[in-house]
This record gives structure tokens, C-alpha cells and sequence, in this order.
């Protein structure tokens, strides 16, 4: 078990832009920090109004968008077009080659968490797909995964079937148990949360479990909503 405090990070920071990033990320480099599993970037942002990515390049990359705050509009090279906001999971596999954009048209910043993940197999078809969810249950809802055990209860599929994403929005006091699972990435995205063996988490703080065995996770007096990787090795 390896807990990252939110304060460690990396971090980029414009007039537009603050981005802290879980992993090795552009021009931030530590070669003992270069992913987790198949998850190779877990990029915490905020994008001021009227701002955004200009259209650029992915390629083989499996690309999960979780918005907490906000709303970001993306368009692609492949006309795909649409607005993600809370409780909406976005994917886009950019298979052999996609250009996109990524914009705040709104009048507030939009705060949202991109997900990078290593596909099975390179020079896929690209594609996109979004989904709206139910978050009221409580429960760690699957929501972008390529796990069997998930074939018929994700959101949406992804293309690496050892890898998968699921969010639990928790109320105060209110317990999870986390999946078994060889590698697990555990993301406290808002609120706070108390994990089995570890004690207490803050918000954007992380924990890497090898050999995860099923620790409870409680919410804090605010709540919490975590995003939880389950990955094979």
C-alpha cells in the first residue's frame, strides 16, 4: 500500500490552466513515477471559462473523462461532438490516430479528472462513447471497464481487458468495499474518507494497493466520491 498526498503532485499552472498530475507528465519526469498498472496518467484539472485544449493529436490511448465540476465540450476529428458534466463518464479511444478539443464554454471553471489507460491491442479504430449514470445507490458503479466481470453492468466499454474504472458517491459515514484485484488505484476525488490499514484521506489524495484484498473505505463527515482503478498485471 502506497499512499500520494494530494500536495505531492506534479503541477502545471497557467493563466487558464492548473493541472497536478498523479504521474510522469509532459515535462514533469521521474522515472520511478511513470504510471500504475495500465493506468499511465491520472491528470487532476481545472479550466478557467472561455478557455480550453485546442485540437491535437492521441494515438493509442484509452481516454476516460470525469467531470466534478462544470461542463467541458469536446469535439474530434471524427465529428464526434458533446458536453460532459457530473454523473456523465466520457471515453475516447484514440486507436491509430485522433485529433480532439476540449473547451469551457460555460461562465464558472470546469474541474474534471482525465484518465490515460494502455489498450490491448494498438492501431484500433478510434472512437467515443458517453454515458450518463445513476450515482444515488451508494454502491462503486462500474463505469468504464474492459473487466468480464463487468460486461454487463459498465457504462462503457473499454478496450483493455485488464483494466477497469468504477465511482462510488458516498454520503457521510457511509462505507465501500474495494474489489479484490492484483493492482488497484484508489482516488479520493472529493470530499474525504477513511481507508481499512491506511486512516484518513483527503481530498485528491491517492492510494496504490498491490494485491488488494477488499479494504473498506468509509466517507467523511462530507462525504466523498472516489474513482477506483481495478487493474491485472
Amino acid at each position: 500500500m502506497e499512499i500520494r498526498r494530494a500536495g505531492e503532485r506534479f503541477r502545471t499552472e497557467s493563466d487558464w490552466l492548473d493541472s497536478r498530475h498523479s504521474f510522469s507528465f509532459g515535462a514533469h519526469y521521474d522515472p520511478a513515477n511513470v504510471g500504475f498498472g495500465f493506468l499511465v496518467a491520472h491528470n487532476d484539472e481545472t479550466v478557467a471559462p472561455g478557455t480550453g485544449f485546442e485540437t491535437h493529436p492521441h494515438q493509442d490511448l484509452e481516454i476516460v473523462t470525469w467531470v466534478l465540476r462544470g461542463a467541458l465540450a469536446h469535439r474530434d476529428s471524427q465529428g464526434n461532438s458533446g458536453v460532459v458534466y457530473p454523473g456523465l463518464a466520457q471515453r475516447m479511444s484514440a486507436g491509430s490516430g485522433i485529433r480532439h478539443s476540449e473547451w469551457n464554454d460555460g461562465d464558472d471553471p470546469v474541474h474534471y479528472v482525465q484518465m490515460w489507460v494502455r489498450p490491448e491491442r494498438l492501431d484500433l479504430p478510434p472512437s467515443y462513447e458517453q454515458t450518463e449514470l445513476d450515482l444515488t445507490t451508494g454502491e462503486l458503479i462500474p463505469v468504464a471497464s474492459g473487466l468480464a466481470k463487468h460486461a454487463s453492468t459498465t457504462a462503457i466499454h473499454l478496450n483493455q481487458p485488464a483494466a477497469g474504472l468504477s465511482v462510488a458517491r458516498l454520503a457521510p459515514g457511509q462505507t465501500v468495499e474495494l474489489p479484490t484485484a492484483p493492482q488497484l488505484h484508489l482516488f479520493v476525488a472529493a470530499g474525504s474518507a477513511d481507508l481499512e490499514a491506511a486512516g484518513d484521506l483527503g481530498t485528491a489524495d491517492a492510494v496504490r494497493l498491490t494485491d488488494a484484498d477488499g479494504q473498506r473505505v468509509t466517507a467523511g463527515p462530507d462525504g466523498a466520491e472516489l474513482l477506483v482503478w481495478e487493474m491485472g498485471i
